[in-house]
């Protein structure tokens, strides 16, 4: 349908001539509302800017000299300008200025006068840079260098520029204010790669380097997953933990300092890599991530459906023998019964070694036996304790082991192993064991987990949250020192996570296993510890500070000898599975059941 009266009217061509363009443009949206122009500064909007340019430099210039100033707490501009120059030129203005120093020199010594260590020092400078010009060593550029400050207030300029100037003259490097060249200043600190001010200064190859401003270390690869950002200088932290010497990593921090969220972060990523991974976890934290990616979760406590036998034994490997892989066992066994029975004196020590032997012995496993048909004849507690009982002098060991035997405490540590490692992400979640049990739990979960190691060779991570446990008990911390040691050798990366550094780094094994561990990640510290931390790290007192004051997700990453700061940021969708704040979780509960 046509409706007459809505057609455009035809304008005239005197009409179509005067009549404005309203429509806004790029230029109109992007451009401030007002710009002052002084001899000193512009005033842009409500901010000041003053651009400096650098006149004079020293005859030598230090590595990263423009590093202090990229790490200055302030909003600033740094351009830098190259120009190539001429080689055949530069040669000819070198020997035309070599020919007058010369000339100088033999001039004084005519007249007596005594040697100026400048003209000879020069002329040596000149005769090498033209040396290495001819071969094409080094080139010569033209460099300008332009800076721009910014604040709020004329005052705060001032006071800016005072802390700028420190910083360049000490190291003998002087800057200018481009008084009635602050419009050009500002054109060529824009990244634009406009020389408005063309105020150069002639430098080689190797002088020109030294300007490079980032000295932060970019820890990053071609494979692997993202860890984090480095703070300082925006890059990525970026690499396969596998690609290092070892694959184990020890993550520090006081509770709520980021640990636990970094670790289910790499687990995530990891996972999608093809690694897969078996987590202690003495709080549950990991069980919202076990269930949101179709992993297991197995619930250990006393009344669980879930059974560990501590009499498990693994079967030898190629290179071992029978009798090998038995006396490992027992060894670790009368480890763990230290644990349970709260230390052994040498004789009680002996008799343990004994009564297992023969409990092993009864069930027809000895180093004579066919290996292959030791799982289906497996003892449990009961037998170990039945020995004992049969045994001269044990019999007080016995009456204290009937506890795991008998009554509530038979249903975990006296039955078959009913679990399986099949899924790629096993939690073995400990909260809702006894706390005094919890130790000698996680003893046993380690215990089983390295047997299954042992059999299969796979990409595998182990996670232990809240080491420390395990470190309150010796035969326990050198239990962990030696599977983090041999994890290589199986294909096995061990993350250890810990709140309690102070005990972890007093203990020679947590000291050991530090050492053993490629990767090491320090998030926010408690001041009664830190110092312990700084004899540790060879911290700097700026590192220090930093461990002191960062915030939740911040820290120091170390990757073998290199280290740098990183800042945890994970994606919305990782964020909702890994959370471990109370609010948060609160939050997705309640949008779940709306």
């Amino acid at each position: 349908m046509v409706f007459p009266f809505l057609k455009k009217e035809k304008k005239s061509k005197k009409e179509e001539e005067y009549e404005p363009d309203l429509e806004p443009t790029l230029q109109d949206l992007i451009s401030p509302s007002a710009i002052l122009l002084t001899p000193n500064y512009l005033k842009i909007d409500e901010k000041y800017f003053r651009g400096y340019f650098i006149y004079t430099y020293p005859r030598y210039l230090h590595p990263a000299w423009l590093a202090q100033m990229i790490f200055l707490p302030t909003n600033f501009d740094i351009s830098l300008h190259i120009h190539p120059v001429s080689t055949a030129l530069y040669l000819k203005k070198l020997l035309r200025k070599l020919t007058e120093v010369q000339a100088e020199i033999l001039e004084r010594q005519e007249k007596l006068k005594v040697r100026d260590p400048e003209l000879e020092t020069a002329q040596r400078d000149i005769e090498k840079l033209r040396d290495k010009l001819t071969v094409g060593e080094e080139k010569i550029f033209h460099i300008g260098i332009y800076l721009g400050l910014y604040a709020s207030l004329e005052e705060e300029l001032k006071n800016l520029e005072n802390v700028v100037r420190s910083i360049f003259e000490t190291k003998l490097i002087y800057l200018k204010k481009a008084t009635f060249q602050q419009k050009e200043a500002f054109l060529s600190c824009l990244p634009v790669g406009l020389d408005k001010i063309y105020i150069n200064e002639p430098l080689n190859t190797e002088a020109l380097t030294t300007a490079f401003p980032f000295v932060s270390l970019d820890i990053t690869s071609n494979e692997g997953i993202l860890y984090g950002i480095n703070s300082q200088n925006n890059s990525l932290i970026l690499f396969d933990r596998f690609s290092l010497e070892n694959a184990n990593m020890v993550i520090f921090g006081t509770s709520g300092s980021g640990k636990s969220y970094f670790a289910k972060m790499e687990i995530l990523r990891n996972m999608m890599l093809g690694v897969d991974f078996l987590i202690i976890d003495p709080e549950n934290e990991y069980e919202r991530l076990a269930q949101s990616i179709d992993g297991t979760f197995l619930n250990i406590s006393l009344s669980s459906p879930h059974h560990l036998n501590p009499f498990d034994i693994p079967l030898p490997k190629e290179e071992e023998t029978p009798e090998e892989v038995l006396r490992a066992n027992i060894v670790n066994l009368v480890g763990l019964l230290r644990i349970m029975l709260g230390g052994l004196t040498p004789e009680e020590d002996a008799l343990c070694d004994r009564a297992l032997r023969e409990t092993y012995a009864i069930k027809d496993i000895t180093p004579e036996s066919d290996p292959k048909t030791w799982p289906q004849k497996v003892p449990l507690m009961e037998d170990f304790v039945s020995v004992l009982e049969s045994t001269e002098g044990a019999e007080s060991l016995a009456r204290k082991l009937k506890k795991f035997t008998e009554g509530s405490f038979a249903n975990f540590f006296n039955n078959y192993t009913n679990v399986s490692l099949d899924n790629r992400l096993i939690v073995f979640g400990i909260r809702n064991m006894e706390e005094n049990l919890r130790p000698i739990a996680i003893y046993i979960i380690m215990r089983y987990i390295w047997a299954k190691i042992r059999e299969e060779l796979k990409k595998r991570i182990l996670v232990i949250d809240e080491a420390w446990w395990l470190m309150k008990n010796e035969d326990s911390a050198s239990f962990l020192f030696g599977l983090v040691k041999r994890a290589r050798k199986y294909w096995l990366g061990v993350t250890t996570i810990t709140q309690d550094v102070e005990d972890f780094l007093k203990s020679d094994y947590g000291r050991s296993i530090l050492t053993n561990s490629a990767l090491t990640c320090l998030f926010k510290q408690k001041p009664v510890a830190i110092d312990v931390f700084q004899k540790a790290f060879a911290l700097t007192e700026a590192e220090k500070n930093m461990l002191l004051e960062t915030t939740v997700g911040e820290g120091l990453f170390f990757a073998g000898d290199n280290h740098t700061t990183i800042s945890v940021v994970a994606s919305y969708l990782e964020d909702q599975i890994i959370t471990s704040s109370p609010a948060e979780i609160a939050k997705l509960k309640k949008k779940k059941y709306e």
